[in-house]
């Protein structure tokens, strides 16, 4: 991902910088798309080589609450952060963070908290 993308994501999660980290879990689990699917949904690409970042595509897409999961994964993981959030591969959440934390202090500080992860 490029500077000025990295830039873009990071400033548009500001709207998410005092909502609780609580509040956005409780978002993420209720409407969350990755979050209704059951172990019997069976994906329509299921099978298929995905890169990373096509994986967090077909996961994510149409997702309402997108921001909302990025900015829990980033509170809860930082720079640690693994799998698709947000829909986000790995890499590009590593590649934000910095970037993330530039933008300042968010209302539960930045400290890792895996307890409230969705």
């Amino acid at each position: 991902m490029n500077d000025l993308w990295l830039i873009t994501i990071a400033w548009r999660l500001d709207r998410l910088r005092w909502v609780p980290r609580t509040t956005l879990a409780e978002i993420v689990q209720r409407d969350g798309s990755c979050m209704s699917v059951t172990t019997t949904d069976e994906p329509s690409w299921q099978g298929e080589h995905l890169t990373n970042r096509e994986l967090a595509t077909r996961l994510c897409e149409g997702c309402p609450v997108q921001d909302e999961c990025l900015e829990l994964e980033l509170r809860t993981a930082g720079e640690h952060t693994v799998g698709v959030w947000g829909a986000l591969a790995e890499d590009d959440r590593q590649q934000l963070h910095p970037y993330w934390l530039q933008r300042g202090d968010r209302v539960d500080g930045r400290e890792a908290d895996g307890g409230l992860r969705p």
